[in-house]
């Protein structure tokens, strides 16, 4: 069944490439239908790749090879809340070390320059802890972070 709500994601021509990355580093998540230009258009021939079905994490989306004339940016990105530092680590590090880019705070940008946020469940409960003193030290150690560091934030909770 097609879900009534999926998110449509453009890319330069990547879009088969980056759903099978996708399916291949986050669990819960599958290519599904391609389908392939019925005729030429403005980016590609026809018979190339058009749409890519896929789910990521259980989240459907399509990913559309609509051409170079629209970029990613950090006004969307999938937030993917990890349990550990290994669980931190292996999605950070699949995703810079696939092309990607390192950015600040746990985001980072895959290769197809789709920003993704890999938080630990252990940040988000402290800089939300009840305890301003915890919340403010936890946000302010978080701000000097590119990949979160695990034990830090602990420590930061801990003060």
């Amino acid at each position: 069944m097609v879900s009534k709500n999926t998110i449509c994601l453009w890319y330069d021509g990547g879009a088969l490439e980056a759903a099978q990355f996708y399916a291949k580093t986050f669990p819960d998540s599958a290519v599904g239908r391609i389908m392939h230009a019925p005729s030429d258009f403005p980016s590609g021939k026809q018979g190339d790749v058009l749409t890519v079905e896929f789910t990521v994490m259980g989240i459907p989306c399509l990913g559309l090879n609509g051409g170079a004339g629209v970029k990613h940016n950090e006004a969307f990105s999938f937030q993917v809340a990890t349990d550990d530092q290994e669980e931190t680590d292996r999605l950070w590090n699949a995703i810079v070390g696939n092309g990607g880019k390192e950015n600040v705070c746990g985001w980072c940008q895959d290769k197809w320059g789709l920003s993704w946020q890999i938080t630990p469940r252990v940040l988000t409960d402290a800089i939300t802890d009840p305890d301003p003193g915890v919340a403010k030290r936890t946000f302010e150690a978080m701000m000097q972070m590119g990949k979160i560091d695990v034990a830090a934030i602990e420590a930061a909770r801990r003060g």
